[in-house]
C-alpha cells in the first residue's frame, strides 16, 4: 500500500485496478478481495507492499500469490456458498481466506501445507482475521490430496506440478472443478479441469509462474 494509506482504501484501490484490467469481473470476487486483509497475512516488515499487484516472499522459499492471480483463480473456480474446497499449497493462508469469503457461511476450505512453520503462521493469521471458522490448515503432502475428506466441490492448487495428479482428479465430485499450474519449475500453464462422471475435461487459461509442488505426485524435493 502507499505509505500512510489506510489499508481499507488500499484494498479498494487494488480491486478497482483489478476490475479495470479485467482480472475481476464478478461482484462477489471483488467484494471478497476487498474484505480480506492481505497485509495481515504478511510479515510486519512487508505490510507496506501488501496491496501491490505482485507476489511476495513469505519465507521458506515460498510466496504469497499476486492479487491478480488470486482473483483469476477465484473467478475460474466459480466458488459458491456451501461448497467444500481443498486447497493445496496453503502458504500464508491469504488465498484460503479469499475462498472462504466466497463459500461461507456454510462452506469449508481445507488447506494442505507441507511446511509446518508456514502452516502455523497461516493458522495464526486466519485466527486473527476470523477466517479460522471456515478454514482448516493441515500439514501434509498435498500432491496426494486428502482422500479421507473427499469428495470436494473444488480443488485449488497454488503450486506448479509436472502433470495433473490423478489422485486429485479422483477426489472431485461429478461436476467439480480443479485448478492447477502445470509445466516446468519456472513456467507453467494454468489448467482448469472439470469432472464429467469418469472423464476430465481440461481448459488452458494461460501462462503463469508458481513455486513447485513438492510431493509424491509433484516434483521431488
Amino acid at each position: 500500500m502507499r505509505s500512510g494509506m489506510d489499508p481499507q482504501d488500499a484494498r479498494k484501490l487494488m480491486v478497482r485496478r483489478l476490475t479495470e484490467t479485467g482480472y475481476v469481473s464478478s461482484p462477489r470476487v471483488a467484494k471478497a478481495m476487498e474484505l480480506v486483509e492481505r497485509h495481515l497475512f504478511l510479515p510486519s516488515a512487508m505490510q507496506d507492499e501488501a496491496y501491490m499487484d505482485t507476489p511476495l516472499h513469505i519465507g521458506e522459499g515460498q510466496t504469497i500469490s499476486a492479487p491478480h492471480m488470486v482473483a483469476m483463480m477465484a473467478e475460474a473456480l466459480d466458488l459458491r456458498s456451501g461448497q467444500k474446497v481443498l486447497e493445496v499449497g496453503g502458504g500464508s493462508g491469504y488465498h484460503a481466506a479469499v475462498m472462504a469469503e466466497l463459500v461461507k457461511p456454510d462452506g469449508k476450505v481445507i488447506s494442505v501445507e507441507r511446511l509446518p512453520t508456514l502452516a502455523d503462521r497461516a493458522r495464526a493469521s486466519l485466527r486473527a482475521t476470523g477466517y479460522d471458522s471456515w478454514v482448516e490448515v493441515i500439514v501434509g503432502d498435498g500432491s496426494k490430496g486428502l482422500p479421507e475428506r473427499a469428495p470436494f466441490d473444488r480443488i485449488s492448487i497454488a503450486a506448479a506440478a509436472p502433470y495433473v495428479p490423478e489422485p486429485l482428479q479422483q477426489q472431485l465430485l461429478d461436476g467439480g472443478k480443479l485448478l492447477i499450474p502445470v509445466g516446468g519449475k519456472f513456467y507453467q500453464e494454468l489448467i482448469l479441469v472439470t469432472r464429467k462422471r469418469d472423464s476430465y475435461v481440461q481448459k488452458d487459461l494461460g501462462g503463469c509462474v508458481f513455486v513447485p509442488l513438492i510431493g509424491e505426485y509433484g516434483f521431488k524435493a
